[in-house]
This record gives C-alpha cells, sequence and structure tokens, in this order.
C-alpha cells in the first residue's frame, strides 16, 4: 500500500549499535585531542626541509645551531627559523640560547606519537 512504510527486520532494528557503515563495522572515532595531537605532529612534518632537519638531529650527537640548518639548506636565516618554530610548537624540537645562536635538538620528552613518527625518519 502506497505511503506505508515496510516492517523493519532484525538487522534494521540493530542498526543503531553499529559506528558508521553499511557493510562492515568500523572503529569508533579517535578523541578530539588525539585527532588534534596526531594532526598537529604531522603537519610539522609534512613539509621536506623539516623532515631533513628532524633527520639531522636524530644523527647529532649534540644541539645543533641553527646557522648549520642555514647552511646546510641554503635557505635563509628566517625560513630554518620558521621550520624550527614548526617542530617546537609541535613538542618535536626543544632549543636553547647561547649568545645570538639557538642550538636545537630533539625534544626527550616528545609525546608518544611525535617519537613514532620521528624513529620513521631517523
Amino acid at each position: 500500500m502506497p505511503g506505508m512504510a515496510a516492517p523493519t527486520t532484525a538487522a534494521q532494528r540493530s542498526a543503531p549499535d553499529r559506528v558508521k557503515g553499511c557493510c562492515q563495522p568500523v572503529a569508533a572515532p579517535l578523541s578530539d585531542a588525539r585527532v588534534d595531537e596526531l594532526s598537529h605532529v604531522y603537519r610539522a612534518l609534512g613539509d621536506a626541509t623539516r623532515v631533513q632537519i628532524v633527520h639531522i638531529l636524530t644523527a647529532a650527537a649534540e644541539p645543533v645551531c641553527v646557522c648549520d640548518f642555514t647552511a646546510a639548506f641554503e635557505l635563509g636565516q628566517p625560513t630554518v627559523s620558521h621550520h624550527l618554530a614548526r617542530l617546537r610548537e609541535a613538542g618535536i624540537v626543544t632549543s636553547t640560547k647561547q649568545g645570538v645562536w639557538a642550538f636545537y635538538q630533539l625534544n626527550p620528552e616528545m609525546s608518544a606519537a611525535a617519537r613514532a613518527a620521528v624513529q620513521l625518519i631517523g
């Protein structure tokens, strides 16, 4: 009869128990905090120069001067400082000042997500 709804089946009634998906159950969404943490780390590492910086820091026995990055990449100091700032904001590197120079190293207290991403670069 037109306008009448078809009777629901047991499978249709159980659909609300599933997390979005029609054929297979899917994982529950990550928490907003976890998504923010991961996206921040991956955005910071989403640039070739920053990946190279992390690679250099991974191999370094001592903190690396910003002037060494400037020479290694043939980039101006403001550009290198921009890249280092993005890495610092993501908790991947830390810096110390010695006179007019800043020295960078991997953050020993970086998050587990950042550490996992950095290990892939190593």
